[in-house]
């Protein structure tokens, strides 16, 4: 007795080519549902592109000046006090960090010779045995105006670079904004306002970080 084959399915080219779409569909439809769509110039974009320290700043300064502007204590004012209690003019105008508060002040002062857009100032009224110091740069040094309102966080950045870069990032706005405008290479001699801060290490050596400047 033979045995005969079974005979094999037989698929048909279209048929193979309807499942191979089929297969296609559920293909991209896995691959749309686990896609999300950013849409440039929104929030998930913005989280997604490099960070900044220049769009930072500009986004950052406005805010930083309005608040030194509002907390800015009279320099001759906040002169007597440190040279009494630095620990407490500290705590009654400043912003505490880990390196010395920050502290919002304004004057009117004559300048000096500038060194490195470093320029003294002397201001009617102040105790003698306090050196004021304003900077114009072209470098504008330290971090000063990130750390004044006291909520600008380490944590909020990805690692200590980029923390560093966002309080550059504010100076160099700062400098477009207020110094650029000015002639600061030929302050000697003339007639200056100035509200800025400055980091609380030496009660008598004050060196200001401008958020205006106005030469009289």
């Amino acid at each position: 007795m033979s045995t005969v084959p079974a005979a094999k399915p037989v698929t048909s080219p279209r048929r193979g080519r309807l499942i191979a779409v089929a297969l296609g569909v559920v293909v991209l439809a896995a691959i749309a549902f686990d896609t999300t769509v950013v849409h440039i110039g929104s929030e998930q974009d913005a989280r997604q592109q490099a960070f900044s320290p220049d769009k930072y700043g500009d986004d950052q300064f406005a805010r930083i000046q309005t608040f030194v502007d509002g907390k800015a204590v009279d320099a001759v004012t906040l002169g007597t006090e440190l040279l009494a209690d630095k620990a407490g003019a500290a705590k009654k105008y400043g912003t505490a960090s880990s390196t010395g508060a920050i502290i919002p002040v304004k004057l009117t002062g004559t300048a000096g010779e500038g060194k490195s857009g470093i320029y003294d100032l002397a201001v009617q009224g102040l105790p003698p045995d306090i050196k004021v110091r304003v900077q114009t740069g072209p470098a504008i040094n330290g971090t000063d105006l990130r750390d004044a309102p006291g909520d600008i966080a380490f944590g909020s950045f990805k690692n200590q670079i980029e923390y560093q870069n966002a309080g550059s990032g504010i100076n160099r706005a700062m400098k477009k904004t207020v110094l650029d405008p000015l002639d600061t290479s030929a302050l000697t001699g003339k007639t200056v306002e100035v509200t800025g801060a400055f980091r609380l290490i030496n009660p008598k050596n004050w060196l200001i970080t401008p958020v205006r400047l106005a030469v009289k």
